[in-house]
């Protein structure tokens, strides 16, 4: 019996790596455990960038100072959102009943929000700074057309009933 040659075993190793590398599925907690770690950052940025929006509605401030703050931080939102919906997307899909659909719902949801961010911002960016009571009016307006969005983008949860997935993200530490 011949030796197996390095460069078979070599190859062998390489393929099961790029196999494996390649697997789109994941089980129900590692997938819960690499989305919540790709949420984290979003939901702390989001975080501070809501309250700091807050604080800017009602500093004292000029209306390009406003503007140039508003559009930073829609800007940042729009980002960070992507970030992580990309995180979410990189996780895969879960290995569980609807685990397609449930994937691209997170993904959607996201990419809903993402979006959000990003016409709140172009429709800052759009607004004159003078008067500043129409500017501020104006804001307002972006501001609550955001808010209508952000709610529309919101994941709906009600028709995927993942027992697996609901165990695993009350389980999984990242997710808490």
């Amino acid at each position: 019996m011949r030796p197996a040659r390095p460069t078979f075993l070599l190859a062998l190793v390489v393929l099961c790596v790029s196999l494996v590398g390649c697997s789109s599925t994941a089980g129900p907690r590692a997938w819960a455990t690499t989305v919540c770690n790709a949420l984290a950052p979003w939901r702390t940025e989001i975080g501070t960038l809501a309250t700091r929006t807050q604080q800017q509605m009602t500093a004292e401030t000029t209306p390009a100072q406003a503007k140039e703050n508003l559009v930073r931080m829609f800007s940042g939102a729009e980002s960070a959102s992507e970030s992580g919906r990309a995180g979410v997307e990189r996780a895969g899909v879960p290995d569980v009943e609807q685990g397609e659909e449930i994937a691209r719902s997170f993904t959607t949801s996201l990419s809903g929000v993402r979006d959000a961010y990003g016409r709140a911002r172009g429709g800052i960016e759009a607004l004159a700074t003078s008067p500043q009571a129409s500017f501020y009016t104006q804001v307002a307006a972006v501001v609550e057309k955001l808010d209508a969005e952000y709610q529309q983008a919101e994941l709906d949860t009600t028709n995927l009933n993942s027992q697996e997935l609901k165990q695993a993200f009350d389980e999984t530490p990242e997710c808490r």
